[in-house]
């Protein structure tokens, strides 16, 4: 239960960085990240999945290069669900979830080094178990 804690306020807070970095991106309280961080792992266990088969062959074509627009699409998707939380643009879509990425697996490291019996789920490890 901490574990699942952690992993989701690791992912607000990646997604704070990425209203800072990412223009397109805006949330507009932590309150609004933490339901955000919510969607977006609900959006990933569930409709990712169903995106990801139907767009295999594309997937396949583009030699895997058409994740970065699932992802996108999943990422914009979790944002009509929270208000507070916006997604606007092509550079939003592409590299909001690339940088949350990077930056939800940095936390997730300095989490789980400072608690070493929490084993943290990433949000590249989230989305590597969803293929």
């Amino acid at each position: 239960m901490i574990a699942a804690f952690f992993t989701l306020l690791a992912t607000a807070l990646s997604l704070l960085v990425v209203d800072l970095a990412v223009p397109g991106v805006d949330l507009a309280t932590f309150p609004a990240a933490l339901i955000a961080a919510a969607s977006i792992g609900l959006v990933n266990a569930t409709i990712k999945p169903v995106i990801s088969a139907l767009s295999l062959p594309i997937n396949f074509l583009s030699l895997g290069a058409f994740s970065l627009v699932v992802n996108g699409i999943c990422f914009w998707l979790a944002s009509a669900f929270v208000p507070g939380f916006r997604v606007s643009g092509l550079l939003a879509l592409i590299l909001g979830p690339i940088v949350l990425s990077l930056v939800n697996t940095f936390l997730s490291k300095y989490f789980a080094e400072r608690h070493p019996d929490l084993k943290l789920e990433t949000a590249e490890g989230n989305a590597q178990s969803n293929s």
